[in-house]
C-alpha cells in the first residue's frame, strides 16, 4: 500500500501490531486497533517515534479521538499514521487531528493531500495541527487596536 508521509522515517520502519508490541515496549513503532488501550502506552509515548492508527472502514471514527488524545492528552511528537479506511475527502479532518502520514490505495491520494494542506484558511475550533481558531484571532486584532 501507498505511503504518503513527511515525517521523515522511511517507508520500511515496521509498526509491531499492540499485542506482540506489549511483550517489546522498547520497539519505537506500533500498531494500534481502535479498541486497543491507548493509556498503556503513556509511559513510552516519549520514546515513540511512529504509532500506526487503524480505521476498519472510512464511517468508523475511532481513530480520530485516538489521535486527538495521543497528541493533545499525551503529548505525542512522533509520527502518526492513519491506515485502513483512509479516503481522500477525509484527509483534512485527520490532518487537523494530528495525523501527519497515510496509507492509501486511492488513486490521486498525494495530489489530495497536497490539496488538503491549504483547503481551509479559517477554523472554528482548536485542534491539534496548530492553526488558530478564527474567535482567537478576532480577539488578538482587537487587542492590536486597543
Amino acid at each position: 500500500m501507498p505511503l504518503y508521509s513527511e515525517a521523515g522515517l522511511p517507508a520500511s520502519y515496521v509498526a509491531l501490531p499492540f499485542s506482540e508490541w506489549q511483550s517489546r515496549p522498547e520497539w519505537p513503532a506500533v500498531s494500534l486497533a481502535n479498541t486497543d488501550p491507548l493509556e498503556d502506552l503513556a509511559p513510552h509515548i516519549d520514546r515513540l517515534r511512529l504509532i500506526v492508527l487503524d480505521f476498519p472502514k472510512f464511517s468508523d471514527g475511532r481513530a480520530y479521538s485516538q489521535a486527538r488524545l495521543l497528541r493533545g492528552r499525551m503529548g505525542y511528537r512522533g509520527e502518526l499514521r492513519a491506515t485502513g479506511g483512509v479516503l481522500q475527502d477525509q484527509i483534512a479532518f485527520m490532518l487537523r487531528c494530528g495525523f501527519d502520514s497515510f496509507e492509501s490505495e486511492q488513486k490521486g491520494f498525494g495530489e489530495a493531500l497536497a490539496k488538503a494542506r491549504t483547503l481551509f484558511s479559517v477554523v472554528y475550533q482548536p485542534a491539534e495541527d496548530g492553526q488558530v481558531p478564527a474567535a482567537l484571532r478576532r480577539l488578538e486584532r482587537e487587542s492590536a487596536i486597543l
